[in-house]
């Protein structure tokens, strides 16, 4: 087997959201769809929301902050409100896939994520579907730094260069390689398909999680 456990990014991959409300509070206040989300992933703004230090609330009044000058001051929270609640869903096949795989190999989520990333999981139905959560906001580390694969690897109790990792972001995928691990970059759930195959293919015994 090219691989011991699977380490899987959680947006994007699993998780996706809806901002079509988002769009349509940014297109009745003249501005373009994705200007909110343009401010609020800045570095200066997210960051510290992934490394757990500031709640979704005082990310909210950052984003606002950001918009003043653009929009009314009232808009600008009700834009950065928008943002942080809007709706999401859980990607059925890549759930399939990854409750197949985690009865082989060990399965390790790693996100950066906010502080209410298992609560969001557990809304979903998906508290069960790893063996771990690494989680950006509760350990205080973000990717690509190398210390959160370490970290990963170790909670499924394999080596690095014995992990296949997927993401759907390059300096995360680059990163995951300099460590020796085999990269999966997401953008349709064929590609984890393709790359879960070999787990698949043999015939390896069911785990007792």
């Amino acid at each position: 087997m090219p691989f011991d456990a699977v380490l899987c990014d959680v947006d994007n991959v699993i998780r996706f959201y809806d901002p079509s409300r988002l769009y349509a509070l940014e297109r009745a206040a003249g501005l373009a769809e994705g200007t909110t989300m343009k401010i609020a992933f800045a570095p200066e703004r997210d960051l510290p929301l992934l490394l757990g230090r500031i709640d979704g609330r005082e990310w909210v009044g950052l984003i606002a902050e950001g918009l003043l000058g653009l929009v009314p001051e009232p808009t600008t929270w009700e834009l950065g409100r928008a943002l942080l609640e809007s709706p999401f869903h859980a990607n059925e096949d890549v759930v399939d896939l990854l409750r197949r795989a985690g009865t082989r190999v060990p399965l390790v989520l790693v996100s950066n994520a906010t502080l209410t990333l298992e609560d969001d999981l557990a809304t979903l139905g998906l508290s069960d579907l790893a063996d771990h959560v690494v989680n950006s906001a509760r350990i205080g580390i973000v990717k690509p730094d190398p210390r959160i694969y370490h970290h990963a690897a170790a909670l499924a109790d394999v080596r690095p260069d014995r992990c296949l990792f997927v993401d759907d972001t390059e300096e995360n995928l680059t990163a995951a390689a300099a460590l020796g691990m085999s990269p999966v970059h997401f953008r349709e759930p064929a590609d984890l398909e393709r790359a879960l195959q070999p787990l698949f293919d043999r015939d390896r015994p069911v785990r007792v999680r």
